[in-house]
């Protein structure tokens, strides 16, 4: 197992960003895609046609998520924590991803660099 830690600046405000990535309208705004989101404690989540799947841990409103993220039958859970900093820019986005199987590592990091942060970054670029 693997962990990944990596800050990115968006420019948009905490607020902002916390409600992009926990209401399912905004979801499919950015990502493109459909996404289905329960946004409670234990509520679930499928993103990009089921290709992100987990569960919510906690949700400190503008500031904190946590995530289960779904990785087949392995003991210990992969979590997700995105933590949201003011910025002069916008916001300072804190993903940390802890336990990632080995062989999902790289895929991973790509699609947190190329895909789901580069969407997110890209979205609020175009305001």
């Amino acid at each position: 197992m693997k962990d990944f830690k990596k800050y990115y600046i968006v420019a948009a405000t905490p607020e902002d960003i916390y409600k992009a990535l926990t209401t399912e309208i905004t979801i499919r705004l950015w990502t493109g895609d459909i996404a289905e989101i329960d946004p409670k404690e234990d509520g679930e989540f499928s993103m990009w046609d089921g290709a992100i799947t987990g569960k919510f841990i906690a949700l400190e409103p503008y500031g904190k998520i946590v995530q289960q993220w779904y990785f087949g039958e392995q003991e210990e859970p992969s979590v997700v924590t995105i933590k949201l900093h003011d910025h002069k820019k916008g916001t300072s986005v804190e993903v940390q991803h802890s336990n990632i199987p080995d062989e999902a590592f790289v895929d991973i990091v790509e699609g947190w660099n190329d895909t789901y942060m580069a969407s997110l970054i890209e979205f609020y670029e175009e305001e």
